[in-house]
Order: C-alpha cells, then structure tokens, then sequence
C-alpha cells in the first residue's frame, strides 16, 4: 500500500466514511521530523500526523529516557483534561505511526496578523497561556511527561552549548581560545543554575505564533509534545519575543502585566513585577541564543534553509535584554566574548 493510499485507509478507519480517491496534499510541518498530510477537502478534511520510528523521544535534549507513550498523546490527554482546546483525536495507528487528527486549517496566529493588528489578538493568547499555566499549578499530574522531565541546569546547559557550537563557531567560522571558552562556561554555569534555581509548573516550550492555531474565532493550542517542567515566565518569551513576529515593545509591556495579573488572580499569589521581569530577560537571552543556534542546525544538518532569515530577530532580542541586564556581571561576560564572534550581539 502506497503512502496516499494508507493515508486515506486511516482517515476511512477513523470516520467509517470511504475515502477513494480524496485528495492528499501535505501540510507544511516546519521544522519538525513529523510530517502532517491533509486528507479530503477543507472543511471536511482531517489531518493525518506521520511520525519517524524515534517519535517518542524529543529532538531537542530532554533526559535520556525514552517514554513508554508517545509524549503527544501523553501531553493531549492532560491538557484537554485541564480544558485547554487542543486539535480532537480521531485514530491513533501505532504500528502505522500514524495518528489521525481534526484539521484546523491553514490560520495561525503569525498568519491571523495579516488581517488583524496585534494588539486585537495577543491578549486572548496570554490570557490562554495564563489559564493553562493556573490551572496546570492546581491540578498537576505527576504521571504524566511533562512532569517528570524539566529545565534543569542540564538542559539550559545544552542549549547554551548549542549557541556556541552552532550560532557561534558555525556562525562565525571561528574558534574561541581556551580563555574565552572558560569564560563563556562559567556565565553558561551561571545562567543556567540561577534558571533552574526559578520555580517550575508545565511550560509547553514553544508557546509561540505558529503553535496557536485560529479555528472559528478560537485559538487552539499546538506541538505541545514537548512540554516540560520550566519557569512562569518561560512560554510567555516564546510569545513575545517570537521570532516570526515582532512586536512593539509598549505591547509586550501590556501582555507581560496582563500575565502576571491574571496568574496572580488565579493563584491568589501576588506579583513581582521587577522579578518577573528580570527573569523575562534572562530567558530571553538563553531562548533566543538557542533559537539562533537552531535555526542555523537546521540549515546545515537537516538543510533547511528556511528558518535563516529569523536570526537576525532572535539575535536583536538578545541584544536588548544584554541591555536591559546591564548589572549582571555573567550575562555583560557572554555579551563581552559571544560579540567578537558574533557583532550582531554588540
């Protein structure tokens, strides 16, 4: 059976309706190893997720462990049982590698920005981060994934490390000395154990523009299968300092006050603006370093050229929190040697 042809046996499986001769077309999937092939015609359409033999494990370093259940429908079962609106399940075919899902059309929340000003669509989204983080604090599950892994300082470590492997050395074409590699290792050390060091509760780890989906005027929540143990402030980076979207900064001032005041209404725990805020920052230079350095990887082992055009964003918004972050002795370090190589940081 050709893959068209079992693509349309699971959607046929999945409804009990024949599907001869529907038409298959695939859906762009980013960077992703799993590929997404939609099945009829829109909007009666369902998606069809076609996962690689290693799908239970992330791509991104997350512990060595490899889960018993794929961490999708791990993660799914938890966050639909919090009533967060994420895409229904129609089949899951594990033989296959297959799993059979709602099609939520082609709107992100990056595309919905094309007919509507940010302003009109970024509150529902913090307002949604905000409630799935509340309500993730109030009802954990211990079994689950995406409580028995998280950002520790090995993780953050790892993708600090990613920075200068492949956002600074491949980047750059050069080499630090021995010097400068011990001294960017200590502000990595550094970081890393003061994040880790930070409270933790489920964080989705790419809460962003293109994992929001826009479907009969909601926003449905995406590639969540990779969620993990991390800080408040770690999902609401991802959304405001999106590399596919840049927003003005008196926005970002507005969503980051909404975040904080619909948590502290929630969880009855007063904010800590300055806190928060600091902590915003710090993320931000550890996210984005790391986003940069991805999106070069991509480039070169997966040869992906597609997402180059975003370091540039990334890199500024490093930039602006090394600004920002003026008074942190390790973070002015790694500005101070990462900018010889790398002068979009200066």
């Amino acid at each position: 059976m050709n893959l068209e042809a079992a693509l349309r046996d699971q959607v046929a499986r999945a409804t009990g309706r024949p599907q001869h001769g529907a038409p298959v077309r695939s859906l762009k999937g980013d960077a992703s190893n799993r590929s997404y092939l939609r099945v009829g015609t829109w909007p009666d359409s369902l998606v069809v997720m076609v996962m690689p033999a290693q799908a239970r494990a992330s791509e991104e370093a997350a512990g060595s462990a490899v889960p018993e259940e794929l961490p999708f429908l791990d993660v799914h079962r938890y966050l639909a049982r919090l009533g967060i609106r994420v895409p229904a399940i129609y089949r899951h075919d594990e033989a296959a590698g297959m799993i059979v899902l709602e099609d939520l059309g082609d709107v992100t929340l990056e595309k919905a920005l094309a007919a509507r000003p940010p302003e009109e669509l970024y509150p529902a989204a913090v307002d949604l981060l905000a409630g799935l983080r509340a309500a993730a604090e109030a009802a954990p599950a211990p079994a689950s994934i995406a409580y028995r892994r998280a950002f520790d300082e090995e993780l953050y470590l790892w993708e600090l490390h990613h920075f200068r492997e492949w956002g600074l050395e491949a980047w750059s074409g050069k080499t630090p000395t021995a010097s400068e590699r011990q001294e960017m290792e200590a502000s990595f050390r550094d970081i890393a154990g003061r994040l880790a060091a930070a409270p933790r509760g489920f964080t989705h780890r790419d809460y962003q523009s293109r994992n929001l989906m826009v479907k009969d005027g909601e926003l449905v929540v995406i590639d969540f299968q990779d969620a993990l143990q991390g800080p408040r402030a770690y999902d609401l980076v991802a959304l405001l300092r999106d590399s596919y979207v840049d927003l003005d900064e008196a926005l970002v001032e507005e969503m980051l006050r909404r975040y904080q005041e619909a948590l502290a209404r929630s969880t009855g725990q007063p904010a800590d603006p300055a806190g928060f805020r600091r902590l915003f920052d710090l993320l931000t230079v550890q996210r984005k370093l790391k986003d940069a350095a991805r999106f070069e990887f991509i480039h070169r082992v997966k040869k992906n050229p597609g997402f180059l055009p975003h370091i540039p964003l990334s890199l500024a918004y490093v930039r602006a929190a090394f600004q920002r972050l003026a008074g942190d002795a390790a973070v002015q370090t790694l500005r101070r040697v990462a900018a010889r190589y790398v002068p979009e940081l200066q």
